[in-house]
């Protein structure tokens, strides 16, 4: 299998090894490692996101991590014309990108486009997400179909995030948000991409996970969000998506022992890499799904590519 033209998408839920894997694929074909993860973005969050080690850049160039203050919000947006920018870099030195993480978003965004929505005002928004909790999930789900009716197929009424966010398009842009869908175009072909969808066994994940959340809070975690605490980062910044500031702070405030941090932090990341699982299934139908145990297997069946 020779990969010299493709750009190599790398997914799978967190702690399922993307890194380790990405570094001995580009070592073999001559690659170089982009981030596709939202938390890693940040310096700040070395620990917390589980950015690779720098011993890691020695071996193989990393772009795109910890480069971003955690007081700035970073958009699917702003990631996706940093990565435009590496990839055409990359190709004219003859390198092959190869983009790994778990926020799905991201991919979809390079693979599909991004949608060009007009910006809604924040004042805007803030009143149907007031509406949404008056009402609540399913009286709210009613009247977002009375107003957008291809919401019915595309969408639930437990899906409360995109509920609001297709409710705020169609009423602010009198246009359905999944008009806004089919009207987005990405930047390349589908031939341009190979996709690799890391399929980890359920178990052996959540061992993973547990030995993860324990290794963080041994290893430098509670001072991190220490030093993050001090910088008085604005609530309304994408950072708090992180796992473990919430948690940690509990910790700091005496609210809970340290066995029940490490626990909270595990819980947490589980319910994050099934959701990630989730959206490997149901977005991720078209990538080339391989089992952890295969991998190295995988890597056996490329070809080198020298320039």
């Amino acid at each position: 299998m020779d990969l010299k033209s493709k750009i190599i998408l790398i997914y799978g839920p967190t702690a399922s090894g993307k890194s380790e894997f990405a570094i001995k694929l580009a070592k073999k074909i001559n690659g170089e490692i982009i981030n596709a993860d939202s938390m890693q973005v940040y310096k700040e969050l070395k620990i917390l996101s589980a950015r690779p080690l720098k011993k890691n850049y020695k071996k193989i160039k990393h772009h795109l991590y910890g480069f971003k203050s955690v007081k700035k919000n970073f958009s699917t947006g702003d990631w996706l014309k940093l990565v435009n920018q590496k990839i055409l870099i990359l190709r004219k030195r003859k390198k092959i990108p190869i983009l790994v993480g778990g926020t799905g978003l991201y991919f979809k965004a390079l693979t599909d486009g991004l949608v060009n929505i007009p910006k809604i005002p924040i004042r805007f928004r803030e009143k149907i997400r007031f509406l949404h909790k008056k009402l609540g999930s399913e009286k709210f789900f009613l009247e977002l179909i009375k107003i957008d009716p291809l919401a019915k197929k595309n969408l639930n009424s437990f899906d409360t995030h995109r509920a609001i966010r297709a409710y705020e398009i169609k009423l602010f842009t009198k246009k359905s948000m999944f008009i806004w869908f089919k009207k987005t175009t990405s930047n390349y072909e589908k031939k341009n991409f190979y996709k690799i969808y890391i399929d980890f066994p359920r178990k052996d994940l959540l061992d993973r996970i547990s030995a993860r959340s324990e290794g963080m809070v041994k290893n430098g975690a509670i001072s991190e969000v220490k030093r993050f605490i001090k910088l008085k980062v604005p609530k309304t910044r994408s950072v708090y998506k992180a796992i473990g500031i919430k948690e940690i702070r509990e910790y700091l405030n005496k609210k809970i022992q340290i066995n029940e941090l490490i626990e909270k932090i595990s819980i947490k990341t589980r319910q994050y890499a099934k959701r990630q699982n989730t959206w490997g299934r149901g977005k991720m139908m078209d990538w080339n799904k391989i089992n952890q145990k295969d991998l190295n297997k995988f890597l056996k069946k490329i070809y080198i590519c020298s320039t």
